[in-house]
């Protein structure tokens, strides 16, 4: 696959199913990682595989930490975050690690980790593999950074889910890109 079809026309896929990917397919997947830009070669990312079995003990932090962000939750919400684990045979938790830098300050840091995450991404299309880059308010729990070991400084940016296409993924739409391009010009 050639680069620029990965750039223009990757797309999320959220219906996974098993197999995940081979172990030759994740050395790809995080080669590609690494090659985010990296001001400071500081690598400020670090990554957290969590299949099989373990994806139930990451829904069960999950679940804790909707009960302890609202005791009085639906159940069906925290149901939703002990399940969401399960979408996919693995998920690989994108873990920024900022650190104090004289010349690089933690905001681009932090951009640079959600690099590392979009390439992946872009290495599952690349492989066929199916992909989706979830968030959501539990993912920035102190309780679910506790539970997955993070160290001070670390903190979780992305949840991605891969694994096999249930469907055949989506045509990615065309934009306008007009509408987010213009020239600058100072006497604007």
């Amino acid at each position: 696959m050639q680069a620029l079809d990965a750039l223009l026309n990757r797309v999320s896929v959220p219906r996974l199913l098993d197999p995940a990917p081979t172990a030759a397919q994740r050395e790809v997947l995080f080669a590609a990682a690494m090659r985010a830009p990296d001001h400071g070669h500081l690598q400020p990312w670090r990554f957290l595989t969590v299949e099989g079995a373990a994806r139930e003990q990451l829904g069960e932090i999950l679940a804790e930490a909707a009960r302890l962000q609202d005791a009085d939750v639906p159940q069906a919400q925290v149901d939703k975050a002990r399940n969401g684990p399960l979408r996919a045979p693995l998920v690989v938790v994108v873990v920024a690690r900022l650190q104090d830098h004289v010349k690089v300050p933690k905001s681009e840091q932090l951009l640079a980790a959600g690099c590392a995450a979009h390439g992946i991404l872009l290495a599952a299309y690349a492989q066929g593999i199916g992909a989706v880059w979830r968030t959501g308010e539990l993912v920035y729990s102190a309780h679910v950074a506790q539970g997955l070991g993070l160290a001070e400084g670390e903190e979780v940016i992305a949840f991605l889910y891969l694994g096999t296409p249930q469907n055949e993924p989506r045509v990615a739409g065309k934009v306008d890109l007009a509408e987010f391009v213009s020239a600058w010009s100072p006497e604007a």
